[in-house]
């Protein structure tokens, strides 16, 4: 039974009770008229007076009656009102005027698997903020809007509009309220990751800077005829200098890179000879630090890539392996293929090194830029920190993943994975 059905049956009620009173009048004016106690033109217009009131009376009730009622909504909700809140694109909850959910979409069900239909909002959604919101929003008539932090299961912002929706025009209270949620999420993490950004290029960037002005410093005062020191502290400012020009090299990098983040590359690149190029280039420093590079490629490893960018990746890869796992004496790359998670066949390029390795709660965050394990032997080694950010970006843009794995004191092991060309079959 829907709830327009008790409205239909109070109208009739009052209906059937205007038309008693009338019959009565029309009994009690006869009765005078025909006694000879009233006269007959009097008792038409009083019986007329009394009919026209009953009626006034009927039809006031029931514009009053279809004031305070709300929208007729069935008790499965109705088809209509549920087909539309289905299909919009953010999670929204529709109300009636006492705060009951009325109907809700699958995203909303979503985000909050606690709401059902018929119960009040409260029992599912427990933000002070949001719940007094939509009390404003019943009470006043107007458009709310709150922002609101979730903590559990993850750190979550959502801005919540409360939208009342009135079925006539002049009407008190709204008939029905739609709440519609947007995740601000990205937004803020990014927000975040800018204002970081922000911060610690400004501090990678004003400590060799600052290094730089204390020996200018100092050669024009007191070191300004003191040749040995002189050439000790220019050697210290070309390193400096040599710093931060890699630095804003890395920044630029990262801007390039994310400008084109949505144009995948479209260029067919064998990563065999990248990877061997990569290796003969670093050849110097992996004799210096006493370490092996061992190659294992088959075949020819075809994807779709940027040969300058994929150069990049890989001397990230192999310079890291060889400056934080010299202990091992030994950095390996192994090129092959394999299936991604969906079945889709992967080139695999590992880069794996045997020394200290990589604590466990440092793994998720090694991507993150500016993000080191050991600050000192960072710099020590002339890092940037942002040399794996840098991978995974361009990774991102070709549409690949990087992978890392490592057990302290067992060495780490970083493989990037690449869609591969399939080559056609031939005919």
């Amino acid at each position: 039974m829907s709830l327009a059905e008790p409205r239909a049956s109070s109208t009739n009620r009052r209906w059937r009770g205007g038309r008693l009173v009338i019959a009565a009048a029309a009994i009690v004016f006869a009765g005078l008229a025909f006694a000879g106690g009233l006269p007959y033109a009097y008792a038409v217009a009083g019986f007329a007076i009394v009919t026209a009131a009953a009626v006034l009376a009927v039809r006031t009730g029931e514009e009053e009656e279809r004031r305070r009622q709300p929208i007729a909504i069935s008790e499965r909700g109705d088809d209509l009102l549920r087909a539309v809140v289905a299909g919009l694109p953010d999670p929204v909850v529709a109300l009636d005027r006492d705060g009951r959910v009325v109907a809700l979409n699958e995203r909303a069900r979503a985000l909050a698997p606690a709401l059902r239909q018929g119960e009040p909002v409260s029992f599912a959604l427990r933000m002070p903020e949001l719940i007094e919101a939509i009390g404003r929003a019943a009470a006043q008539g107007e458009e709310q809007r709150v922002v609101y932090f979730e903590r559990v299961p993850l750190d979550r912002w959502f801005e919540t509009i409360v939208m009342p929706v009135k079925r006539a025009a002049d009407a008190a209270r709204p008939d029905l309220m739609l709440m519609t949620f947007h995740d601000l999420t990205p937004l803020r993490r990014v927000e975040e990751m800018r204002a970081d950004f922000v911060a610690n290029a400004s501090h990678e960037l004003r400590t060799p800077l600052a290094a730089l002005l204390g020996f200018i410093e100092t050669l024009q005062g007191s070191a300004r005829e003191d040749a040995k020191a002189r050439e000790r502290f220019l050697s210290i400012m070309q390193e400096q200098a040599r710093r931060m020009a890699r630095l804003i090299d890395d920044l630029l990098s990262l801007s390039r890179i994310e400008l084109n983040a949505h144009r995948r590359p479209d260029t067919p690149v064998d990563l065999v000879p990248i990877v061997r190029q990569v290796a003969d280039g670093l050849e110097t420093l992996a004799r210096d630090r006493g370490v092996t590079l061992h190659i294992d490629a088959g075949q020819a490893l075809t994807v779709h890539a940027d040969h300058d960018e994929m150069v990049r990746v890989f001397e990230n890869l192999v310079e890291n392996a060889l400056k934080y796992g010299a202990a091992g004496r030994r950095v390996d790359l192994k090129l092959g293929t394999g299936a991604s998670a969906d079945g889709e066949p992967e080139a695999l390029v590992s880069v794996r090194d045997y020394g200290p390795g990589i604590a466990p709660e440092h793994l998720p965050r090694l991507t993150e830029r500016f993000y080191r394990v050991d600050v000192g032997e960072s710099r020590a080694q002339g890092g940037t920190g942002l040399g794996l950010a840098l991978v995974k970006h361009i990774l991102n843009r070709h549409r690949g993943r990087l992978t890392i794995e490592s057990t302290t004191g067992a060495g780490a092991t970083f493989t990037v994975h690449l869609p591969t060309v399939v080559p056609a079959h031939p005919r």
